[in-house]
């Protein structure tokens, strides 16, 4: 199934990214739920692969490992999820990594996500599985 979402107009893009990588996380738990015994995406040979700009493509746990690929957001989502299935309350969060005038006079954001420990630790599954550089 493929959900399309356009999202317009200025302000902070964190007011309507958190619940949506909340929900994706709440899909991946529930699949993780369903099969206990699905590979981390650790040790289920998935890798970052960036998507070609201008294009968002979200992926839940099972469409990751079975492409053996995703990109920060289904990363992360996918480890908050694999991290919560084990009782530990991780959130995949963004962080805004650039801010820049754009040019219709607004400023647009660079985001990036990654997982955030119930102790405030982030964890960047994205780098770990071989996004270059830093985020």
């Amino acid at each position: 199934m493929r959900i399309g979402f356009e999202i317009g107009g200025e302000g902070d893009s964190r007011a309507w990214l958190q619940p949506m990588l909340d929900a994706l996380t709440a899909i991946n738990l529930r699949y993780l739920d369903a099969h206990p015994s699905a590979p981390s995406i650790y040790s289920g040979g998935v890798r970052y692969v960036a998507e070609l700009p201008g294009r968002e493509q979200w992926r839940d746990l099972p469409t990751i490992l079975a492409s053996g690929v995703g990109d920060c957001e289904d990363l992360a989502t996918a480890r908050a999820a694999e991290l919560q299935a084990r009782g530990v309350r991780a959130r995949a969060v963004p962080r805004i990594v650039s801010r820049r005038p754009n040019s219709v006079g607004g400023v647009s954001e660079l985001i990036h996500i990654v997982v955030r420990h119930p102790d405030g630790h982030i964890e960047d599954p994205s780098s770990a599985l071989g996004m270059p550089g830093p985020a």
